[in-house]
């Protein structure tokens, strides 16, 4: 069970992403952890995010590193990126929840969507980690160009699918307080849902000329 107020490593908090994500959990008093590859590229995404908030919150380390001090691993690489990263964490990964952004998109068109073989990436990352990690998928429908605007209450809601309904409350309180109104969306058989609708999005961006479209869920009360 995760406490109240738990540390969060990025994997891939050096990309544009990652990096927003990253800031958004330093800004709200979060112990951030920024992964890398390269522990001095991370070591200097930290030191910056420290200055830019005025906090000793985030700090920086090798992807595996970051697992292992961390008791949510958030994913934020694309899903070409992906297995490489498990492999190096996998040996830091057991008892975490780990975050899943990726989305599935077909790789030269990204405004569709591609049906991961394993049913879902979240189902993947499961199916490599085992049960003693808990995956669950968010973030996938919101923008980089959202995430940016730090000042702002983003108009977009994020969906979280996977672990087990407890899992997912905790996630849910966790991306409340960086500023985004987030809800359960079910079991992680539900992923594929959540991962394919990112392509419709990018369509929309598309046909429409805009950037960062979202998705708002109406007729739920938030607590």
């Amino acid at each position: 069970m995760l406490n109240d107020n738990p540390s969060i490593a990025v994997i891939g908090g050096t990309g544009r992403e990652g990096s927003a994500l990253a800031a958004r959990f330093t800004k709200a008093g979060f112990r951030t952890i920024i992964g890398s590859r390269s522990s001095s590229k991370a070591i200097n995404a930290a030191y910056n995010l420290n200055t830019i908030f005025h906090t000793l919150n985030a700090e920086g380390c090798s992807n595996r590193e970051a697992t292992a001090k961390a008791d949510i691993v958030l994913l934020a690489v694309p899903y070409d990126g992906v297995n490489p990263i498990l492999e190096d964490i996998r040996p830091a990964a057991s008892g975490k929840v780990i975050i899943n952004i990726a989305s599935s998109l077909d790789a030269e068109k990204k405004s569709r969507a591609r049906i991961n073989p394993c049913g879902s990436i979240a189902m993947e990352i499961q199916n490599f980690l085992g049960d003693e990690a808990k995956v669950v998928d968010a973030f996938q429908n919101i923008s980089p160009e959202q995430l940016e605007k730090f000042d702002e209450k983003i108009e977009a809601d994020v969906l979280v699918v996977g672990a087990d309904r407890e899992t997912r409350d905790a996630i849910i309180s966790v991306i409340k307080k960086i500023g985004i109104d987030a809800y359960d969306a079910g079991a992680i058989q539900n992923a594929v849902v959540v991962e394919t609708m990112t392509a419709a999005l990018i369509a929309i961006n598309s046909r429409y000329k805009v950037k960062g479209c979202g998705l708002r869920v109406i007729g739920v009360p938030l607590n």
